[in-house]
């Protein structure tokens, strides 16, 4: 229990908890009260916190249960220090230094203490100028309260310049040159004699290692769990690859146990709660993704994944709660995390599913019927605007009642809207393509609009649906009238161009002008009838001609 207590302990001072720490580590010292090393974290983690005067009295406990253990008079020195004290924390270190001469935290304890600390680097050229840098002096003040942090700083290289000076070494670089300088190189037998001594000298000389720096425990621990950690996360991936959902969640579990620092242990084990259809689990483990991921600053796409598994959860429970909105939602808050396609495309199958719900919910066809009538004595007195607010809800209660869509293109008609009842006549066709009055309706719009030709082959679409229907027979001879009409040049000067117009915006029209063998064929109508006659053999070019007659853009005399 001690020790289950000890490792969480461990961890909340590792992620930067150390009030949470210092009470784990009470919790542990009350069921073991004799184990030194206890005392010794808590001291570290109330120094964290400032707690100086609870830290000394913690590392003196640590001292008199294991008075030869060196990194007690590490914890009493830092403590000591903390509280202004420098002269026993000196004394402290010193006592450590005398059981472990080689023990490095208490050589950087010592060595970043005293007065001497602040005159050597004053008076250095190299590094006075250090003192007046607000984020140096942070760090330095930083190492001497806590000197085991010093690993920390050690690529800053104002530190390894301090670090050179107290210690009286000279640091090189590979670009540096320590070579000496003379007047004027020696003779060459002479250089080589004077080079094989040296040499020989160099071979015989053992290069020195350099000293290791301590790393303490609470690191090495910190970072066997996370290695541990890392095998439970790639022990649950292969079995949730398994489909071994079961086994999965525990290697994930096991692995926030040892590390609290990566969310996706946690986004991982929403991902298998969704494959097993634990949503409210899913949601639980999302939540607390993006709340740590917070706290730790975490990578956007990280906290996206887990709203974007939250919201998958929340979209598969509204398949019987009905609510989309928070799943909706969900996404929406992903994508300012991180726009990611596959949270886009989510969010677009959730909205779709609101939609298509709320249909479903709002589908009446007894009502639909009812504004349908509605609509229709509101025609019939010629009040269109009144008769499409019938039809418009007529069809949010019954989307796809052909009828509507035509009496609301006929009410578009009278109002001038030819687009918006074009529209409706094409829907009525694609709802029911046997509907002839879809046929009448989209034909008697493209007449009005003058564009005859188009409604010519509507008005013929519908007659193969039904033969013997009199309005389209009567609509495919006013068309033919029309373009007769307009051949034989029996049109207004302002109605030829302004067909022109409209047919040169014909993409089909566009495409048979830009046709080379088309131009080719149109030049030679101009200069070489003989040729033009041999052309119209072709079915293809004789029907493109013709297409040009009917837009008005050929014409005959």
């Amino acid at each position: 229990m001690a020790d289950e207590a000890k490792a969480k302990g461990n961890a909340a001072f590792s992620a930067g908890r150390f009030e949470e720490a210092a009470g784990h580590f009470s919790d542990a010292i009350a069921l073991a009260p004799g184990n030194h090393v206890l005392y010794s974290n808590r001291s570290a983690a109330l120094a964290s916190i400032h707690r100086y005067s609870d830290a000394l009295a913690d590392a003196k406990k640590t001292v008199e249960l294991k008075p030869d253990w060196a990194k007690g008079y590490s914890r009493l020195g830092a403590a000591h220090l903390g509280l202004g004290d420098a002269a026993s924390s000196i004394a402290a270190y010193e006592k450590g230094l005398a059981l472990d001469p080689s023990n490095q935290g208490l050589k950087d304890g010592l060595m970043f203490q005293g007065p001497e600390l602040w005159s050597k680097i004053a008076a250095d050229p190299a590094t006075r100028a250090y003192l007046e840098q607000p984020d140096f002096m942070q760090m330095l003040r930083e190492v001497q309260r806590n000197p085991s942090s010093l690993n920390m700083y050690l690529s800053d290289p104002r530190m390894m310049q301090v670090l050179s000076l107290m210690l009286n070494i000279k640091i090189q670089r590979g670009e540096d040159s320590d070579l000496p300088q003379t007047s004027s190189p020696p003779p060459p037998q002479q250089q080589q004699k004077q080079e094989q001594p040296e040499t020989k000298a160099r071979e015989m000389e053992p290069e020195p290692e350099p000293e290791p720096m301590e790393v303490s425990d609470e690191e090495k621990e910190r970072k066997d769990r996370k290695a541990a950690a890392q095998k439970e996360k790639e022990a649950g991936n292969a079995s949730y690859k398994k489909k071994d959902f079961e086994t999965a969640i525990q290697h994930y579990t096991k692995a926030l146990e040892l590390d609290d620092e990566d969310i996706s242990y946690l986004t991982n084990r929403a991902a298998v709660f969704i494959e097993m259809g634990k949503y409210d689990e899913c949601i639980k483990d999302c939540d607390k993704a993006v709340e740590r991921g917070r706290e730790l600053r975490a990578d956007f796409k990280m906290v996206a994944r887990a709203l974007t598994r939250k919201g998958t959860a929340l979209a598969k429970l509204a398949k019987n709660s009905k609510d989309y909105d928070i799943a909706i939602e969900t996404f929406q808050k992903a994508l300012t995390e991180h726009r990611n396609p596959d949270t886009l495309k989510r969010l677009n199958e959730a909205e779709k599913a609101k939609k298509d719900l709320e249909q479903q919910e709002y589908y009446d066809p007894k009502v639909a019927d009812e504004e349908r009538e509605k609509g229709n004595e509101m025609f019939k007195q010629q009040k269109y605007p009144e008769a499409i607010k019938h039809y418009n809800e007529a069809l949010r209660r019954n989307p796809k009642d052909v009828k509507v869509y035509s009496n609301r293109a006929a009410c578009y008609t009278k109002l001038g809207a030819m687009p918006e009842g074009l529209k409706d006549a094409e829907k009525c066709i694609e709802l029911d393509p046997t509907f002839s009055k879809g046929y009448t309706r989209k034909g008697a719009i493209q007449f009005f609009m003058k564009e005859h030709e188009k409604a010519m082959e509507t008005y013929q679409a519908g007659l193969k649906h039904d033969p013997n229907n009199q309005e389209l027979l009567d609509g495919i001879r006013r068309c033919i009238e029309q373009i007769n009409k307009a051949n034989r040049g029996d049109i207004s000067q302002e109605d030829l161009q302004e067909k022109q117009s409209k047919a040169m915006q014909d993409p089909e029209i566009q495409g048979i002008l830009t046709d080379p063998i088309m131009r080719q064929v149109l030049m030679d109508f101009q200069e070489n009838p003989s040729a033009a006659q041999h052309h119209l053999k072709d079915p293809g070019v004789a029907q493109k001609i013709q297409k040009l007659i009917n837009a008005g853009i050929v014409q005959t005399r």
